[in-house]
């Protein structure tokens, strides 16, 4: 039991991968929790979930991260994929032009589906991946100025390669316990119940 009662203790954070179909959310996911890589996963069917159990600053969190699907026929399921959501990854491709200027996009329905109290506060980071490719049409430079704009967090790297992934995702963990701390529901409410006595008061009459 003191196993099972340490194991619900540990934090949830829920954290969202958006971002064009074929940037390589589905790698950056597997290369993180399975430490391994492959350029054969077919497009997402709506989402795929994997969870892991990580440390940040010395305490033990469950990553719960979810892997949307990259097309717009499915951003229907936006509203139960998004609730609860602590942080989000916005990956791009640096080989492609158009996946960057799509993050625009992904930010609204990111906001719209969150609707987070105060949006600037809500947890982002951007990722641009495939840096081992060659052909690069996306600057560091235009990225990170797109990052200043929206204020989100920019970090380069490579599932391929293995660069700078577990950085993204202990640095997107990082920031979720945070923003759960921050909007965690008090729950110590102390409420007292009175008890109505059943006895007769003793200056009743009893006739």
């Amino acid at each position: 039991m003191g196993g099972m009662k340490a194991e619900w203790t540990k934090p949830r954070l829920k954290v969202v991968m958006m971002g064009n179909s074929g940037v390589g959310k589905s790698s950056f996911m597997h290369r993180f929790v399975n430490h391994r890589f492959t350029n054969l996963f077919r497009a997402t069917i709506g989402t795929d979930l994997l969870t892991k159990e990580i440390s940040v600053d010395g305490r033990s969190v469950v990553l719960q991260i979810w892997d949307t699907a990259g097309t717009e026929r499915f951003l229907s399921l936006g509203t139960a994929l998004f609730r609860g959501a602590h942080c989000c990854l916005l990956v791009f491709d640096v080989t492609s032009t158009a996946s960057f200027s799509a993050l625009d996009d992904w930010l609204h329905e990111l906001l719209t589906q969150v609707n987070p109290h105060n949006p600037a506060e809500f947890p982002l980071l951007v990722i641009g991946n495939k840096t081992d490719q060659k052909n690069r049409q996306v600057s560091r430079e235009q990225a990170q100025h797109w990052c200043k704009v929206t204020g989100a967090e920019y970090i380069e790297g490579s599932a391929k390669e293995d660069v700078n992934v577990d950085k993204s995702f202990h640095q997107a963990a990082r920031a979720a316990l945070n923003y759960f701390k921050a909007n965690a529901v008090e729950t110590d409410c102390h409420i007292q119940i009175s008890e109505k006595s059943s006895e007769t008061p003793q200056n009743r009459c009893q006739c």
